[in-house]
């Protein structure tokens, strides 16, 4: 019996992916969290086979209980489940770490299949991000310059690019104002833009925003 622990802010989706998980014969879950440094707490207490954790979780995200497990050297398999699209996380919470990566769209059936494949040291990842992963491997140009970006200036770089204000993500990621206005400033002279709207201008162009 693979024991899984859940790390997810929504209770609704919590309770459906404890029933699609506890319905499959070699799977169930073991623990369960709905905030970042809970979830943290756990993996370093316990005992799982595989850790199911979403991006955007309150206090720390999903990329950086990946780093502080890795610093640690807690080797439980990640598999990241979230609402962001490949797009915007995938390449980053794989280098950070994870053994794989699925949106919430994904079916029960692909998310036990990736479950399984994880918990015995594969990776699991869909064929588009497969593709994506080939060509940064094959890339040998400058890179982009979100790319250039730490893992919380492109975090909040897509939430002005999706229209936050500077208040309004300062509270969001409960950091002050003045810090969201410092990362902005660095955001903006890593890119070489002036203001939000190149940025969004840049995320809607590679498709990091909607």
């Amino acid at each position: 019996m693979l024991r899984v622990l859940i790390a997810d802010d929504h209770p609704v989706f919590r309770e459906g992916l404890k029933q699609i998980i506890n319905e499959t014969n070699d799977l169930m879950v073991a623990r369960e969290s709905s905030d970042g440094f809970e979830a943290l707490k756990q993996l370093r207490e316990g005992s799982y086979d595989l850790a199911l954790l979403d991006i955007s979780l309150p206090d720390i995200n999903g990329i950086e209980i990946l780093k502080h497990l890795k610093t640690e050297k807690i080797g439980i398999p990640v598999l990241i489940l979230t609402m962001h699209p490949e797009e915007q996380y995938a390449i980053r919470a794989l280098k950070a770490g994870a053994s794989g990566y699925l949106t919430k769209e994904s079916t029960p059936n692909e998310l036990v299949t990736a479950i399984r494949k994880i918990s015995k040291g594969g990776k699991y990842i869909s064929s588009s991000l497969a593709e994506k992963l080939a060509s940064e491997v094959g890339r040998i140009d400058v890179k982009a310059s979100h790319e250039m970006l730490s893992d919380r200036e492109y975090q909040i770089m897509l939430l002005i690019a999706s229209g936050k204000t500077v208040s309004q993500i300062a509270e969001r990621l409960s950091l002050s104002i003045k810090t969201i206005s410092t990362y902005r400033s660095r955001i903006l002279e890593k890119m070489g833009m002036q203001t939000n709207a190149e940025l969004t201008y840049f995320a809607i162009k590679n498709q990091l925003v909607d």
